[in-house]
């Protein structure tokens, strides 16, 4: 040994009562090493796990090997003087290592302590957990795939045109829309926003799509009948859908509408109008026994153009905490002579540039807009 390190290993043999009043008290195991790899001290949680006192033998072999590791974290701490951490299997079993220096009173490097934590039931733990995380992962993208299969295909109808945009800001929305024959002369027609977002959302929208009674002519009635269906199902009072359903006499040009709490007004415009659609209704929930829903109703001309879409557009967000608002919206509409597509991609693009937003997962709300064009 160098003269500092018999100082240092006398000193530290007096001083040793007190030391092991506090280390032998810890759960993990605490040894020191001085500069040439020898164990000098060892607690009493080391010694009595692995059953031997190895005070004198190199550090080395208490991993079972022959010479030193290649990744010692010791020697590390020896030669720059900061701490190090590293991951060592001992025995099967699995510790954090983290080693640091100990100098003397002249700032020199004459040995190094080293704290062993296990973690073995740590790390099995995390391997359980990424084993459910991604069986998890794996059935929200098969419920993401379920709901995506739900939206609307290609409308071939040629008294129409129809296009919409979807965005869920997580992997399952809480907007949704359809579109649907209903018969010969009638389609329905209608945008949805129910609370939250992910599972209990998307839950939400199936039942919507399957609960909705898409026979029924007036809009009123049919959602009037949801409500009582809902209510039927006994689903948290914090659970509720807010929906707004047109159906329109493809022959005749009329269209019925209500809406049941949608906070937004969808919109039918021309070049010689423009009319927005409110209409008062309390949600699809459990709030009240009687919802009371009402029928609206316009006459469409050929070239009318009705607008649909969730708050989720209007709420997005500048770095001045601006709402892109309405107006933006409007200045976009009213001066459209797009095709119904384009014109949607226009509007996204003009929110996402107003917002700084580059994709849909750095949306804080769903964005859901469509468009359905009177031939």
């Amino acid at each position: 040994m160098f003269i500092g390190e018999v100082r240092f290993t006398e000193s530290f043999k007096q001083s040793r009562p007190f030391i092991e009043d506090i280390v032998d008290g810890m759960y993990d195991w605490v040894r020191v090493l001085d500069t040439n790899d020898n164990v000098i001290y060892m607690n009493k949680a080391m010694t009595d796990s692995l059953g031997k006192n190895l005070i004198g033998s190199k550090c080395y072999t208490v991993l079972g090997r022959s010479e030193p590791c290649t990744n010692c974290i010791s020697r590390k701490s020896a030669f720059d003087g900061a701490c190090h951490e590293k991951e060592e299997i001992i025995n099967s079993r699995i510790f954090s290592v983290m080693s640091s220096p100990i100098k003397n009173a002249e700032n020199q490097i004459i040995a190094t302590v080293e704290v062993l934590r296990e973690t073995t039931q740590l790390k099995q733990l995390y391997h359980e957990t990424q084993e459910q995380n991604n069986k998890f992962k794996a059935e929200l993208e098969m419920a993401r795939k379920l709901q995506a299969s739900l939206l609307p295909g290609p409308i071939t109808d040629h008294r129409l045109n129809f296009s919409f945009i979807y965005m869920p800001c997580e992997s399952l929305g809480g907007d949704f829309l359809d579109i649907f024959k209903i018969d010969d002369s009638h389609i329905g027609l209608y945008l949805a926003d129910v609370s939250g977002h992910g599972v209990p959302a998307s839950f939400l929208t199936v039942f919507l799509r399957s609960a909705l009674d898409k026979k029924q002519l007036s809009p009123a009635k049919a959602l009037e009948d949801l409500y009582y269906e809902f209510n039927q199902s006994k689903l948290d009072e914090e659970l509720y859908i807010t929906i707004f359903y047109a159906i329109i006499d493809l022959e005749s040009k009329e269209m019925l509408y209500s809406n049941a709490g949608l906070s937004v007004s969808p919109l039918v415009y021309s070049t010689s109008r423009f009319e927005l659609l409110r209409l008062p209704g309390i949600p699809i929930s459990n709030w009240t026994e009687n919802p009371e829903y009402v029928n609206g109703m316009l006459k469409l001309n050929s070239g009318d153009k009705l607008f649909l879409y969730s708050d989720g557009i209007l709420e997005m967000r500048n770095k001045d905490n601006e709402q892109y608002g309405e107006e933006r919206l409007l200045d976009i509409i009213l001066n459209d002579n797009l095709k119904p597509k384009q014109l949607l991609l226009n509007i996204k693009k003009a929110a996402f540039q107003f917002a700084g937003v580059h994709s849909a997962n750095q949306l804080q709300d769903d964005v859901t807009m469509a468009l359905l064009v009177i031939k």
